[in-house]
């Protein structure tokens, strides 16, 4: 008989801390035939779990909400948010917190399982989720990962043994995702919305204990707080730029305190650039697109500091003063982070004036030309730029003369340029025609196989290998893709 304690379990439930407004006592909904689908054992290991136990019968009922590990005290977050600008109560509606494990080296995780059945915040859902859903965040998360993106990540999928009801009928699966938190701005927007001053303070001490513990030294831990939220989201979305990964659902409950990317909906890859690209099948007015996430992105901080004005200053409008003053830095910080990941894409060290333009070149030539965004850098790495139909335009080539004379002008070595350039170009992305090939055979045929072999493409993207290159074209079609929100 397995022990509980065996399988590795050190959970606390310290966001029981916060007023009971915050949360709801929920327990998932047991499932008739919980089965793990994929495990992954090194998140696991990292976690301190013991894999044994989890790819046992132990381990189904756990993953698959069926039985509730020792300490675990499940509940359902409430939060708010700005769905495509428009504002609303929202909840866990289909995920339920297993409480946080403490690793080995003492860090703190959420356990979430998401698809775990209906809550008080379910607004007449099914809290249910199928399984191409839960496998595409399972390969998403754990691709950004591996691109060294900040990231919620996924520790394993289990089906339900039950048809999930939507448009067709589907299988169900649980995801049980892990998460530095799972703290939003919406969950500031929820308690200056419904709360208290105390319920707001509260939320804010706690965020800060959990992701922001150096702070309680500051003479305005507040402001402060604010302005780490800040950098942390303008780093990200940076990063998100950088990649062509284009979230396609930024509202402001998707937006964490801890800067890690999550809900992997209508998320997916750019193949040729264009700044106007949008995948999801309800942005219709492009919103959310690629070219605008950075604007977004500053929106969003923009209704997290409205939130915090009561904390920032006793006196109103000097707290508006401070907060104007910090999410002014915003723009700043997200183009330095971008210009410096820029350079590194092309191998440039130190910092000219003149970067700017000629990384704004690039990115209109590549627009115009309509050039594979990924393949491009891959070209300009491996010197195969001519091979491509962007090597033969005219402006593009006083455009290569420009950037080799640049990056002769530096002190490293033309070597030491390329392996800078090895290292922040991935041979291979979460492709959009992969991702849906490797689901279809998961979801539809039943063969995980072809999903495991792109996994383990996926899990070194710098590593520049054959079989990578396998994956970096797509054949051509005629028909837009779209994604859709993960139900």
């Amino acid at each position: 008989m397995t022990k509980q304690n065996d399988a590795g379990w050190n959970l606390q439930d310290s966001y029981r801390q916060l007023p009971s407004r915050f949360y709801t006592k929920t327990k998932p909904t047991p499932v008739s035939e919980p089965n793990i689908v994929i495990f992954n054992e090194e998140l696991a290991k990292e976690l301190g779990l013991n894999s044994e136990f989890f790819t046992s019968e132990y381990g189904k009922d756990v993953l698959g909400g069926n039985s509730i590990p020792s300490k675990s005290f499940p509940l359902a977050q409430a939060y708010a948010g700005h769905q495509f600008g428009h504002f609303t109560m929202l909840g866990d509606g289909r995920a339920v917190l297993l409480g946080e494990q403490v690793t080995p080296n003492g860090k703190m995780f959420d356990i979430q399982l998401k698809g775990a059945g209906a809550t008080p915040y379910s607004r007449g859902g099914d809290g249910r989720a199928a399984l191409g859903p839960m496998l595409r965040e399972y390969m998403i998360s754990e691709a950004m990962h591996a691109l060294g993106i900040p990231t919620t990540r996924s520790l394993a999928v289990a089906t339900t043994g039950e048809p999930v009801m939507r448009e067709h009928v589907l299988e169900g699966a649980i995801l049980t995702r892990v998460a530095s938190s799972h703290i939003r701005v919406g969950t500031f927007q929820y308690a200056a919305g419904w709360g208290t001053y105390a319920d707001l303070k509260a939320l804010a001490d706690y965020t800060i204990q959990r992701h922001d513990k150096q702070l309680v030294q500051y003479e305005q831990p507040y402001l402060k707080f604010l302005e780490n939220v800040i950098e942390r989201q303008a780093y990200l979305i940076a990063q998100w730029q950088l990649v062509g990964f284009i979230h396609g659902v930024m509202n402001t409950d998707n937006v964490t305190i801890s800067g890690e990317t999550i809900d992997y909906g209508p998320c997916a890859f750019m193949d040729a650039y264009d700044r106007r690209t949008v995948f999801s099948s309800i942005d219709r007015e492009g919103r959310y697109a690629y070219g605008n996430q950075p604007f977004i992105g500053k929106w969003n901080l923009t209704r997290f500091a409205e939130t915090l004005v009561p904390l920032l200053a006793d006196d109103e409008d000097q707290a508006v003063q401070l907060a104007e003053d910090a999410l002014a830095n915003y723009e700043k910080l997200f183009k330095d982070y971008f210009s410096q990941g820029m350079r590194a894409k092309l191998g440039l060290f130190n910092v000219e004036k003149e970067d700017e333009d000629l990384i704004e070149q690039l990115l209109k030539l590549m627009e115009t030309y309509e050039a594979d965004y990924t393949n491009t850098f891959i070209a300009l790495t491996f010197d195969t730029i001519n091979e491509t139909m962007l090597g033969e335009k005219e402006d593009f080539k006083k455009w290569y003369e420009k950037w080799q004379n640049r990056r002769m002008r530096q002190e490293k070595s033309s070597d030491k340029s390329m392996q800078l350039m090895r290292e922040n170009n991935p041979a291979v992305i979460p492709r959009n025609y992969y991702v849906e090939a490797a689901l279809e055979a998961a979801v539809e045929k039943g063969e995980l196989s072809v999903f495991e072999k792109f996994m383990k493409v996926l899990s070194n993207p710098f590593a520049h290998t054959s079989e990578q290159a396998a994956f970096a074209n797509v054949p051509e079609t005629n028909i837009p893709y779209q994604t859709f929100c993960g139900t």
